[in-house]
C-alpha cells in the first residue's frame, strides 16, 4: 500500500493475485491491494437500498444544527444535496465557480430524465431500467448501485413535479414519455428541449428557499483548490474568490464533491468551457482513487467540427433520434451533393441495416462508432476539416453523417415536429445556417460525459473518510457507457435521495471537534495553493495556456478516443509527459492573481488536465478489451463489435495517485471485482 493511503472502515485491502493475462502498461503503473467494498449490501436487490437506509444511524435535529457540511458544485447533484441536507437542517456551506447556481453545466441536458413508471404500457419496469442501464454500461458498473438508480427514478419525477417542472403532457394531462437510445420502450419524461435547465431550476429554487432561511450559505464565483485532510479525514477546502483573487479556507465536518465530469481534457467537448477535474484531482492527489478514468462517453448527435478555430462544441439531444433517421450516402462521389438530389435507394441508412432491432436508437456508443466507420471509408458528409492522423501529418477528411427528419415532418407534420423539437432545431440553425426543416442535420461524435470519476463505496463515500461525492465526479452508475437520459437521473437521485440517507451515518459520530484555522494541515493546504498560484505566475514563458490545452485536446482525441490501441497509447504518454514539463517551464499567464484573472484559473485547470490525461492513457492501456464507449483496436469480433473479456477485466480499476511521473512516480491500481447475483453476463447485442 502507497504511503497515506487511508481505507474506510469496512473496506478491505486483499493481496489475492490478478487473474488479468495481458498487461500492456506495464512499466507504467504498479499493482495495489484488491479493494473490496463492505459497505455493499447483500440479500435480494429489491430490498438492498430499503434495508441499508433502515440500518443507517439518525442524527437527531438538535445535532444537526450543530454540523456543518461543505458541497462544491451546484448542479443538480450538488444542488438538490445542499436544498434537502440544508432542509434537514445541518449547516450547509454551498461552492460554485460560476455567478449563479443556475449557471451549472447540468443546465446543458437537452433530451430528458428516465424512470420506470411504465406510463405507456409497453413493458418497463424497475428491474427494465436496471437491467437496461447494467447492459448498456457492457457489464462495468456495480449491480446494487444501479438497482438502487433504477428504484428511486420514479421518485423523481414525483418529486420535481411537486417542484413544478413543466414536463411536457399528453392531450389528457398525463405526463408524456419518448424513447433513447439503447432502450425499446419509453421512459424518458422531458421538458421540450429543455428538460435540464427546468430540472435544474426546480433544485435551485429549492436551494435558495434555504439560502433565505439561513440554513445554506452560497459563495459564488469560487473555485476550489485543494482538499483539507485532517487526522485523515476531509474536513475542509481551500478555495479562491475569483473577484477578488483572495485564497480562503473552510472548514467542516464532512465534504461533497458535486463537482460534475472532466470531459474538457479533450479540449473540444459539449462541457461547458469552465467544467475542469480541479476539484476532484486536488481529493486525487491527496489519496482519494480515481475510477475508470478512461471510461469516456462519445456522444453521437453533436454538431459536426468545422475547423481549427472552434473551442466548443454543440450537442444536438439523443431525443432527435426517435424521428430521425441517420444516413451517409452509399456512393462517396454523392457526398459534395446536395442531400435532396440523392434518390433514397442511393442513401445507406446503416443503423437500421445493421442493428435492425433498435435501429436509429441503438447505445451511444454504437452510434458513435458506426458513424466514425463509414466516415473512415470516405462516406462522411459536410464540409473537409484538416485532421491530425496517428503518424503526427494532417489530413482532410468529411467527418458528419445526415439526422434527417424528413419522414418524421411527412408523417407528423411540421407543427408536431415543432412542437417536440422547437428550440434544439432552432439552435441548429443558427450554428450552422442551414434549416433542419429543409435539409438534413449533419451530426458527428464528440465527447459528451465521463463515466470515470473518484472512486466511492456504496454509501458514495471515497476512501477518504468524511468525503463523499456524487454525480458526474464518481463513477458509481453507468460503466462503460451511459445511456442517455440517465444523467439527470442520477445527479437527482444522489443529491435528493441516496447522500441524504447515506451521510447521515457518517455525521451520526458528530458533533466533532472543531478545527483550528492554524491547524498544520489547514495551514499547510492553504500555502500549498498559494505557491501554486506564485509558479503560475512567476514562469512568464513564451506560449499561452490555451496552446497547451489545444495541444493535450488533440492528444487525447486521436490516441485516446473513440479507438484506441497500445502503440497510440504510449506514445500519448509520452507527448503528454513532454508537454507537461514544457507548461511548468515556458506557459505565460497574464494578468495578475489579485484580482479578476481568467488566464490563471484556466492555468490550474489545464496543469490538472494534464496529470489526469496520462492517468486516463495508462487506464487505457492497462484496459486490453472493448467495451462500451472504450474500444480498443486489439480487440474486436470478427464484423467490427466491440469484444470484451471478462475473466481478465471485470473490476473496477481504482488509481491511487503515487506521484509524478516526470519526478519517477506511478499511479498504483486497486481492483475491485464486479461480483453479480441478480444479471447474466453477456456479451451485448442489439441486433
Amino acid at each position: 500500500m502507497a504511503a497515506g493511503t487511508h481505507y474506510l472502515p469496512g473496506l478491505t485491502p486483499t493481496n489475492e493475485p490478478s487473474v488479468q493475462k495481458s498487461d500492456d502498461a506495464a512499466g507504467f503503473y504498479e499493482l495495489g491491494e484488491k479493494l473490496v467494498d463492505e459497505k455493499a449490501p447483500t440479500g435480494p436487490i429489491e430490498e438492498r437500498w430499503t434495508t441499508r437506509k433502515f440500518e443507517n444511524r439518525l442524527v437527531n435535529p438538535a445535532n444537526r444544527r450543530k454540523l456543518d457540511i461543505i458541497i462544491v458544485g451546484t448542479g443538480l447533484a450538488g444542488g438538490a444535496a445542499a436544498a434537502t441536507l440544508g432542509e434537514a437542517g445541518y449547516n450547509v456551506k454551498s461552492f460554485c465557480y460560476q455567478d449563479s447556481p443556475r449557471r451549472a453545466h447540468s443546465i446543458a441536458a437537452q433530451g430528458g430524465i428516465n424512470a420506470a413508471k411504465n406510463y405507456k404500457e409497453d413493458g418497463d419496469s424497475t428491474y427494465r431500467l436496471f437491467y437496461d442501464t447494467v447492459k448498456g454500461g457492457d457489464y462495468r458498473a456495480r449491480e446494487s448501485n444501479v438497482y438502487r438508480l433504477a428504484e428511486q427514478s420514479a421518485n423523481i419525477i414525483d418529486q420535481c413535479v411537486a417542484q413544478g417542472v413543466p414536463f411536457a403532457r399528453e392531450y389528457g394531462g398525463l405526463l408524456d414519455n419518448r424513447s433513447f437510445g439503447g432502450v425499446q420502450v419509453s421512459r424518458t419524461f422531458y421538458a421540450r428541449g429543455q428538460t435540464g435547465q427546468q430540472l435544474l431550476l426546480g433544485a435551485y429554487q429549492a436551494m435558495e428557499r434555504q439560502v433565505a432561511a439561513g440554513t445554506v450559505e452560497a459563495f459564488t464565483r469560487h473555485e476550489m483548490l485543494e482538499l483539507i485532510v485532517v487526522d485523515g479525514k476531509a474536513r475542509g477546502i481551500v478555495a479562491r474568490d475569483m473577484v477578488t483573487g483572495a485564497i480562503e479556507t473552510h472548514l467542516a465536518d464532512v465534504v461533497v464533491l458535486a463537482s460534475g465530469g472532466y470531459g474538457n481534457v479533450f479540449y473540444l467537448s459539449t462541457n461547458a468551457m469552465g467544467s475542469n477535474v480541479t476539484a476532484a484531482w486536488r481529493a486525487h492527489r491527496k489519496g482519494a482513487y480515481m475510477a475508470n478514468p478512461c471510461y469516456t462517453q462519445i456522444h453521437p448527435t453533436c454538431i459536426p467540427v468545422t475547423g481549427s478555430h472552434q473551442s466548443k462544441l454543440t450537442l444536438m439531444s439523443e431525443s432527435l433520434r426517435n424521428d430521425g433517421r441517420i444516413w451517409v450516402p452509399k456512393k462517396v462521389e454523392d457526398c459534395e451533393k446536395d442531400p435532396r438530389e440523392i434518390p433514397e435507394a442511393d442513401r445507406d441508412f446503416f443503423l437500421e441495416r445493421i442493428y435492425p432491432s433498435f435501429g436509429n436508437l441503438v447505445p451511444r456508443d454504437i452510434a458513435s462508432r458506426a458513424a466514425k466507420y463509414m466516415c473512415d471509408e470516405g462516406r462522411g458528409v459536410g464540409p473537409e476539416i484538416e485532421e491530425l492522423q496517428p503518424d503526427g501529418t494532417t489530413k482532410k477528411v468529411r467527418r458528419g453523417v445526415y439526422l434527417d427528419l424528413t419522414d418524421a415532418i411527412n408523417r407528423l407534420g411540421k407543427e408536431a415536429v415543432e412542437e417536440k423539437y422547437d428550440n434544439l432545431l432552432d439552435m441548429y440553425e443558427r450554428i450552422t445556417g442551414e434549416s433542419p426543416y429543409e435539409l438534413p442535420m449533419r451530426i458527428y461524435p464528440a465527447v459528451h460525459y465521463v463515466m470515470g470519476g473518484l472512486w466511492v463505496d456504496y454509501e458514495l463515500q471515497s476512501n477518504i473518510p468524511g468525503l463523499f461525492v456524487t454525480g458526474e465526479a464518481n463513477f458509481s452508475d453507468h460503466g462503460a457507457n451511459r445511456l442517455g437520459a440517465s444523467a439527470l437521473m442520477q445527479g437527482l437521485a444522489d443529491g435528493y435521495f441516496v447522500l441524504p440517507n447515506t451521510i447521515r451515518d457518517y455525521l451520526a459520530d458528530g458533533p466533532f471537534e472543531k478545527v483550528a484555522e492554524d491547524h498544520p494541515a489547514v495551514v499547510e493546504a492553504l500555502a500549498s495553493v498559494t505557491e501554486r498560484v506564485d509558479k503560475f505566475m512567476s514562469i512568464q514563458g513564451t506560449r499561452s495556456v490555451e496552446s497547451y490545452h489545444k495541444e493535450l485536446g488533440s492528444i487525447m482525441w486521436e490516441y485516446c478516443g473513440m479507438d484506441r490501441r497500445e502503440e497510440g497509447l504510449k506514445t500519448a504518454i509520452a507527448k503528454i509527459r513532454a508537454l507537461r514539463e514544457d507548461f511548468w517551464t515556458n506557459v505565460k499567464v497574464l494578468g495578475s492573481a489579485d484580482n479578476i484573472n481568467q488566464d490563471l484559473e484556466k492555468a490550474g485547470r489545464v496543469a490538472d488536465f494534464l496529470e489526469l490525461g496520462e492517468l486516463m492513457c495508462i487506464d487505457a492501456l492497462n484496459r486490453r478489451e472493448s467495451c462500451g464507449g472504450h474500444f480498443r483496436g486489439e480487440s474486436q469480433t470478427e464484423d467490427g463489435e466491440a469484444l470484451r473479456h471478462d475473466d481478465e477485466f471485470a473490476y473496477v480499476a481504482a488509481w491511487e495517485w503515487g506521484g509524478d511521473s516526470n519526478d519517477g512516480g506511478q499511479p498504483v491500481l486497486h481492483k475491485e471485482d464486479l461480483i453479480y447475483t441478480a444479471i447474466e453476463m453477456k456479451q451485448r447485442s442489439y441486433k
